[in-house]
């Protein structure tokens, strides 16, 4: 697979990990992206979060939806703040042959 997609990725400040393969097969277990989310919530802004922090997502490592795809949208501000974490979610996509799209998301009412 030397040449597939994803052995060329290139992100800009942030890309999406859709829970589709390259082979157009959707990606299992379906809480796939939650579960990703959570082991990533620890990893946020110094000071940020509060007591409950550790209940809340990473504002690097998101769920959402994309045309009702599960997926994850990650910052690039990740790899500044711990590259090790930014590695190993990058690692999961290639691992897993996970279609990954770079975009930025804008604001609500933006166009």
């Amino acid at each position: 697979m030397a040449n597939s997609p994803q052995n060329s990725f290139k992100f800009g400040r942030e890309f999406f990990i859709l829970g589709l393969t390259y082979d157009g097969k959707q990606f299992r277990p379906s809480d796939w992206a939650d579960r990703l989310c959570g082991v990533m919530s620890c990893f946020r802004p110094e000071g940020s979060g509060g007591p409950n922090a550790h209940l809340q997502h990473s504002p690097y490592v998101r769920p959402t939806l994309l045309d009702g795809v599960r997926a994850v949208a990650v910052s690039e501000k990740l790899r500044e703040i711990e590259p090790l974490a930014y590695h190993f979610v990058v690692d999961f996509a290639k691992d897993n042959n996970l279609q990954v799209i770079e975009a930025c998301l804008l604001p609500d009412g933006a166009e």
